[in-house]
């Protein structure tokens, strides 16, 4: 599997995780209709969820993570 495929399923799976854990935990705190707490889930989890991305770096390909979390890129 290249890096830009595993740079792909990881954003999938970064999102996912982080919608599900807002459209199952929003409903706890705030008590809107249910199209709203998953309209609000999918623009926060696009905010909070990491982002990968393939970065060619001395001629090799290198997978690369930004997180609003951490300062500056982070190589996996």
């Amino acid at each position: 599997m290249g890096f830009k495929q595993k740079a792909l399923l990881y954003n999938f799976f970064a999102f996912a995780a982080v919608f599900l854990l807002l459209r199952f935990g929003l409903p706890y705190v705030l008590a809107i209709n249910p199209l709203y707490v998953s309209l609000v889930s999918a623009v926060l989890a696009m905010i909070l969820a990491p982002k990968f991305a393939v970065a060619r770096v001395d001629g090799s390909e290198k997978l690369m993570m930004k997180w609003i979390f951490f300062k500056g890129f982070k190589e996996l």
